[in-house]
């Protein structure tokens, strides 16, 4: 019987102002504020949507002004108070809609969509509405910093509907995802070249009386969160998007050296012929993002296990590091290159090759698997501990899912599944230290301050920027600000 040694980490860090830290995003950011402050005392928000929905838009974001009560009897720590916008505001600034940042969708122009019987012009139909309506608010003397897109029920379930319903004919895992019609990726390139970012709200998160079909659901588990959870996690974005300013970071350990990470995922066009790569570049010193467009990537058999050839390999870390060293002035002495399928020899290769000519000599190259099929069971009927670790012979298997201490219960629906982390030979750093700090890579998603989110930010980024990619045009310009993309 073979045994394998293991550990449970501790839930990681996280650095606020003042480089006060804390694990939860909620209580550091009430405890000490935003790890970078906002300059200005209120961002703008504009909103486009139906009548209802901006009413609803303003009445929320008045309401959270004064605060929400959490559903704090069983499980305080998961479920905590949002103090609201004035004395003890996480934000330290303030939100606000204003007088003529506000558009209305008419009702002739949802019908229409909702009446047209293909899926790709419906989709089309309502990011041409939508981006009109932007447009004014960019064009208005009084734009704002970052733009609600606040749908209603009628609209998502066309709009959603059409990328369920519409048969896909591609893979949908890392090999570039389903060719069916996707409005958030349409609607995030169309909207990249406004001068303010938009962050795409449903309507149950501004009225929790409206109800979403099952069937357009993201995921089978999203559930309405209760209104102090919405606001924590709805503010928290449009802080993120609206200041430019990043509301925490990982909290770097004493001694660590100058990182930077690269996530990489793969995209098929807009066709759903060609796949190509993205890449997502984490600045963690300042918290920042940048975005990449590689090039043309190949696949070893029917789609699956996407890769680069040598050469773009080469080019694509090359653009990176080049980007790294205009934004820092120097190059890092650490880099870490993450990806959802495995590494052949020639793209590590070219990885390799633009590593040396900037010198960094630490560099982890690590093969990030979503699904494996062995499992770690507790004893009991609880969920395994979220941060638990089987050193698996050089190979690391790594519960970024499961029970939290810290909440007191698994927040949850279904067994947890680990991801497998498959580090390249050429890794300096062991599987240990990895998964570590794979596992604090997690916490960095500004759109969630839930602390249980499966995927590191690099994987994480690198295949929302695709979803978008995939519809900017041929020559297109692409912006490098992570904040257009999710």
């Amino acid at each position: 019987m073979t045994e394998f040694t293991g550990k449970i980490f501790d839930e990681p860090l996280l650095e606020f102002g003042d480089r006060h830290s804390h694990p939860d995003p909620r209580l550091g950011l009430s405890d000490a504020g935003p790890h970078q402050t906002y300059v200005g005392e209120v961002i703008k928000i504009g909103v486009v949507g139906s009548s209802k929905t901006i009413e609803d838009a303003k009445a929320f974001m008045e309401a959270a002004t004064d605060g929400f009560e959490g559903n704090t009897q069983k499980h305080p720590n998961l479920h905590p108070d949002f103090p609201g916008l004035k004395n003890q505001n996480p934000f330290r600034c303030g939100f606000e809609i204003g007088e003529h940042s506000v558009e209305a969708l008419s009702k002739s122009q949802i019908d229409k969509v909702i009446k047209e019987p293909d899926h790709n012009k419906a989709v089309e139909l309502a990011v041409e509405m939508i981006c009109e309506r932007l447009q004014v608010l960019e064009d208005s003397g009084d734009r704002p910093d970052v733009a609600m897109v606040a749908l209603p029920v009628r609209l998502i379930e066309r709009v959603w509907g059409a990328k369920v319903e519409a048969k896909s004919t591609t893979e949908k895992e890392d090999s570039g995802g389903s060719d069916a019609p996707n409005f958030r990726g349409l609607l995030k390139a169309r909207a990249m070249p406004l001068n303010f970012s938009i962050q795409i709200v449903w309507e149950d998160v501004l009225d929790d009386t409206a109800k979403i079909p099952r069937k357009i659901k993201e995921s089978a588990d999203r559930k309405i969160q209760d209104e102090a959870g919405r606001s924590w996690n709805l503010l928290t974005t449009l802080y993120y998007k609206g200041s430019g300013r990043v509301p925490w970071r990982r909290q770097p350990q004493e001694g660590e050296y100058k990182a930077c990470y690269i996530g990489i995922s793969f995209y098929r066009d807009i066709d759903g012929q060609q796949l190509w790569t993205s890449a997502a570049q984490m600045f963690d010193e300042r918290g920042k993002g940048f975005i990449l467009k590689g090039g043309r990537a190949q696949t070893e058999s029917r789609g699956k296990h996407p890769y680069m050839e040598q050469e773009d390999a080469y080019e694509l870390v090359k653009n990176v590091l080049s980007a790294y060293r205009a934004h820092h002035k120097h190059y890092p002495a650490r880099v870490i290159i993450m990806k959802t399928s495995r590494f052949r020899d020639e793209e590590a290769d070219g990885f390799l090759e633009a590593l040396d000519e900037c010198g960094a000599e630490l560099r982890d190259l690590v093969w990030v698997q979503e699904h494996y099929s062995a499992k770690v069971l507790r004893d009991g009927d609880y969920p395994v501990l979220r941060g638990t670790f089987i050193d698996l012979d050089g190979k690391g298997l790594l519960y970024t899912n499961g029970s939290i201490p810290y909440y007191g219960t698994y927040p949850g629906q279904y067994v947890p599944n680990p991801l497998l982390l498959c580090p390249h030979e050429s890794s300096e750093s062991t599987v240990t230290q990895i998964a570590d700090e794979v596992f604090s890579l997690t916490k960095i998603n500004w759109n969630s301050t839930q602390i249980n989110q499966k995927l590191p930010i690099p994987i994480r980024a690198a295949r929302k920027v695709g979803e978008v990619l995939k519809y900017l045009g041929e020559g297109q310009s692409v912006s490098s600000d992570y904040r257009k993309y999710i």
